[in-house]
C-alpha cells in the first residue's frame, strides 16, 4: 500500500497537469476527503486572478452555483425530520400568496405540487434559467439585482407547465428558488441562516462557506477566485442571477468535499431514514423536453443529488454552473470536490474526478 504522502503527490500532479495541458483554464482546485486512507488533501494550480497573476491556492473560495442545491435539499430534509414540514405538503401552504397566485396564473396547481416534487424536479415547473431570454437579460444588464419574485415571474412569462406534478422529470432552478422560500418560511429566518443552522456548518467545520452577498465573507477567508464563462467573469455579474436556493453559496473545495462526506455518512441528519429518503429513486416520471442528459433523464436525480454509475462505482454527485463538481463514492468512502475556473474547460472536471477516484481507489 502507498503512503498518504504518495497519494498526495499523485493528486497534486493531477492538478498541475490539468492546468498545464489546458492553457485556456486559469486555475484548478481539488479536495479529497478519505479518512479511511488517512487522506484530507486540498491542492490547486494556476492563477486565481488572470489580471494580477495571483496564484490559485486551495483556501480560495469560488461560487459553487447548483452545488448549493444539495445543501438546500439537506435543509428541507432536516425540517422534515424535525417535524416542521412534511414532504407531501402542497406548496400552496408553504409559499407566500404572491407566488402562489403567480403559479396559478400560468396554469400550475400549487395545491397539487408538493415539497417532494420540488426537491426531485418532478413539479412540471419550467426553468427560468433555461430560457434564452434569461441570458439575454443578464448580458444586457449584468449588474441588475434580481429578486426571487422576478425570477419566478420570468419562469411564468417565458415558459408553460411541462406536465402535471409527478409526471415529468425536468431539472428546474425555479423549483429550488421556491424551495428557498419554503425553507425561510418554515424555519422563520432568512435562507442563509436557516441552511447554516439546519445543516450545521459550524459543527461540520465549514468555516469558509457563506451565502455570497447575503452574508459577509467569514473573517480570515481570502477573496473569491475569478471564474469565467468564456470572457464573462463571475465578478462581472451580480450574484443574484443565481442566489436564492438554486445557487448562492461560495465555498472552498475542502469545505465542499467535507460537506459531501458528512452528508452521505450520516453526520447531517438525525436518522438514517432521512438519508435513505434523500437517495430514493423517483418512479413514474417521464423524460423532460429537450436534449437527453442529466437534466431530462429520469431516475438519476434524487433530492438535491444525482446518483450515477461510472467505472463500476456508484457516485452521489452534483455539479455547478461556474465549473464545479462534488461527489461521494460510498464503496470507497471518498468525497471529492473540484473547480475549473473556465466553464469552457468543464470537460476537465470529469477527468479530475475520475483521476482522483482512481488514485484514492488504487491504494489497496
Amino acid at each position: 500500500a502507498r503512503s498518504g504522502a504518495g497519494l498526495e503527490h499523485e493528486l497534486q500532479a493531477l492538478v498541475d497537469a490539468a492546468v498545464r495541458d489546458h492553457p485556456n483554464v486559469p486555475a484548478v482546485a481539488l479536495a479529497v476527503s478519505a479518512p479511511r486512507l488517512g487522506l484530507e488533501w486540498e491542492g490547486a494550480a494556476g492563477v486565481a486572478d488572470p489580471a494580477t497573476l495571483e496564484p490559485m491556492t486551495p483556501d480560495r473560495p469560488v461560487l459553487v452555483a447548483s452545488n448549493t442545491k444539495t445543501f438546500v435539499a439537506a435543509a428541507v430534509l432536516r425540517l422534515w425530520e424535525l417535524g416542521t414540514l412534511d414532504l407531501d405538503d402542497p406548496i400552496a401552504d408553504r409559499l407566500p400568496a404572491e407566488l402562489v397566485e403567480m403559479l396559478r396564473g400560468d396554469g400550475y396547481d400549487p395545491q397539487a405540487i408538493t415539497v417532494r416534487h420540488l426537491l426531485t424536479h418532478t413539479s412540471g415547473l419550467f426553468d427560468h434559467t433555461e430560457s434564452p431570454h434569461y441570458l439575454e437579460r443578464i448580458v444586457a444588464d449584468p449588474r441588475h439585482r434580481w429578486t426571487r419574485s422576478e425570477q419566478v415571474a420570468a419562469a411564468m412569462a417565458w415558459g408553460d407547465p411541462l406536465g402535471k406534478p409527478g409526471e415529468v422529470y425536468c431539472y428546474s432552478d425555479t423549483g429550488y428558488v421556491l424551495l428557498g422560500e419554503v425553507v425561510e418560511r418554515a424555519a422563520g429566518k432568512p435562507l442563509p441562516a436557516a441552511v447554516r443552522e439546519l445543516v450545521g456548518f459550524e459543527r461540520l467545520g465549514l468555516s469558509s462557506t457563506w451565502w455570497e452577498s447575503l452574508e459577509p465573507r467569514p473573517a480570515g477567508v481570502p477573496g473569491r477566485a475569478h471564474q469565467f464563462d468564456g470572457d464573462i467573469s463571475s465578478f462581472d455579474v451580480d450574484p443574484s442571477i443565481d442566489l436564492y436556493g438554486g445557487g448562492g453559496l461560495a465555498t472552498t473545495m475542502g469545505d465542499l468535499a467535507r460537506f459531501m462526506r458528512a452528508l452521505f455518512t450520516g453526520q447531517v441528519f438525525a436518522n438514517q431514514a432521512t438519508l435513505d429518503t434523500m437517495l430514493t429513486t423517483i418512479e413514474g416520471a417521464a423524460a423532460g423536453p429537450g436534449d437527453a442528459g442529466p437534466k431530462t433523464t429520469p431516475g438519476i436525480y434524487r433530492m438535491g443529488v444525482f446518483v450515477v454509475e461510472e467505472d463500476g462505482l456508484t457516485l452521489y454527485r452534483h455539479t455547478g454552473y461556474w465549473g464545479t463538481v462534488a461527489s461521494y463514492a460510498p464503496s470507497l468512502d471518498v468525497a471529492l470536490a473540484a473547480v475549473v475556473t473556465q466553464r469552457d474547460g468543464k470537460a476537465l472536471l470529469g477527468e479530475l474526478e475520475h483521476g482522483a477516484l482512481a488514485i484514492a481507489g488504487s491504494r489497496d
